[in-house]
């Protein structure tokens, strides 16, 4: 798959400014672990994915993190280039969950095509509004929603990602997931392996009632 293929709004440029942005672009490859962007320490520039899975958490001063969001194939991150967005500083950590291709596009040949293309800029914006809408709905999770429910869909959505019930997840990668401490996330799992909806070995979770996770969930 090529870079044309990927970016949505490739053919609403112009032939100088698919020309400007193909030349620019450099196709990089993340391991799993790696950190790609390290929040506000620099201005990396925009990720578009190829292939593989990234996800950006903020990190606090006390060191706990919190899942913002993800992304995945033709998935495109802004945060990562927050030298281009003079009202916004958005502090978030992006890191590879899998091995990744990724383009990597530098922020100011962006900014200066968006200066130009109304396409790009509603696009731009589009984006924007998604992932501040990802991090709001987060943000109604944590604040409404109890722990119990929270781990419960958290579990059913690795599952769905990875297309297994078996989950290679250790009890800290859960809470750095989710933003809550180690114990209070061992916790809540040793409840979940009593009532018979998963059960835990060394660095796995394994879903056993997927239905009963459902019903948590939404109750």
């Amino acid at each position: 798959m090529e870079f044309s293929e990927c970016f949505a709004v490739w053919n609403k440029l112009t032939p100088g400014q698919q020309q400007t942005l193909h030349s620019s672009v450099s196709l990089r490859t993340a391991q799993k672990g790696e950190i790609i962007h390290n929040g506000n320490l620099t201005c990396t520039g925009l990720l578009l994915v190829k292939t593989g899975q990234l996800r950006a958490y903020y990190l606090s001063d006390e060191g706990r993190e919190i899942t913002l969001y993800r992304l995945f194939e033709m998935d495109l991150c802004l945060f990562s280039a927050f030298c281009i967005m003079n009202s916004i500083q958005f502090d978030v950590v992006i890191q590879a969950e899998k091995e990744t291709q990724y383009w990597l596009i530098p922020p100011f040949v962006y900014k200066g095509i968006m200066e130009e293309s109304a396409p790009l800029a509603n696009y731009t914006n589009e984006v924007m509004a998604a992932r501040f809408s990802d991090v709001m709905w987060l943000m109604e999770q944590v604040m409404w929603k109890s722990f119990d429910k929270r781990l419960a869909a958290f579990l059913l959505e690795e599952a769905a990602l990875e297309g297994t019930n078996v989950l290679k997840l250790t009890h800290e990668a859960i809470g750095n997931h989710m933003g809550n401490p180690r114990e209070v996330v061992t916790r809540m799992l040793r409840y979940f392996q009593s009532e018979g909806l998963i059960k835990l070995s060394r660095g796995t979770v394994e879903i056993l009632d997927e239905k009963g996770l459902r019903l948590l969930q939404k109750n």
